[in-house]
């Protein structure tokens, strides 16, 4: 389980251009659920996504993990924690140009150090799982954006994590693309990952996976059923 308690985040603190991005969120986030957060561009939304992923660290307020305090910890235990406890999958899927598919998946497991044998096995699982497993050999800038989509995907989940962090991720995507990235999500949550996703788009907020939509405006939850 993930807790916010007040957290607040602020850029160029103290300054008279000072911006409250996130403030006084409280929020629980329930395990093996798909959570979506909504609201308007400067709503605060990835902001929080960034604090939840302990990508950013909260200017005040506390997060924990478990029970576990993650805001005061050194950068070399957080860093481990997102190794093993979050996958992200962004909106443009950050793939790395000029690698194939198989190097973009595998990627992320490189500082764990596991022996090559079981990364390529995994790679491999998991290109099964998302049909990619005939354009392994590819680089990722011959695929089409489905393919470089659940090969981000994929690349979220090599090291087994325990939540998925989504930014807008179906907002360059057609109809078709937009389902297939919902069935994603539903193997996902049927495997017992957790998944919080930003997002504008509807066909996410009213899709029968998603558990909870917690809106968001001016940096503060306005709705949160």
């Amino acid at each position: 389980m993930i807790e916010l308690q007040a957290v607040s985040k602020l850029y160029r603190q103290g300054h008279v251009n000072e911006i409250a991005a996130v403030r006084e969120v409280d929020l629980t986030l329930a395990d093996n659920a798909v959570t979506v957060l909504k609201g308007p561009s400067g709503s605060g939304k990835t902001t929080l996504l960034t604090i939840i992923g302990c990508l950013a660290r909260p200017t005040s307020g506390r997060v924990r993990l478990d029970g576990e305090s993650l805001s005061g910890l050194p950068e070399k235990f957080l860093a481990g924690i997102r190794r093993k406890t979050f996958g992200f999958a962004f909106q443009r899927f950050n793939l790395v140009s000029g690698l194939t598919a198989f190097e973009n998946i595998m990627l992320p497991a490189y500082p764990l150090a596991p022996r090559f044998s079981d990364l390529r096995a995994r790679v491999h699982e998991l290109a099964g799982l998302f049909g990619v497993s005939h354009r392994l050999d590819l680089r990722v800038d011959d695929l089409s954006g489905g393919e470089m989509q659940r090969v981000a995907v994929a690349r979220a989940l090599i090291n087994d994590p325990r939540v998925i962090i989504a930014d807008e991720p179906t907002a360059n995507l057609d109809s078709e693309r937009a389902a297939q990235f919902l069935d994603i999500v539903a193997t996902l949550k049927a495997r017992g990952k957790t998944v919080l996703m930003t997002s504008h788009d509807p066909r996410i907020w009213n899709a029968a996976v998603v558990d909870r939509v917690v809106e968001m405006a001016d940096g503060r939850i306005v709705g949160a059923p």
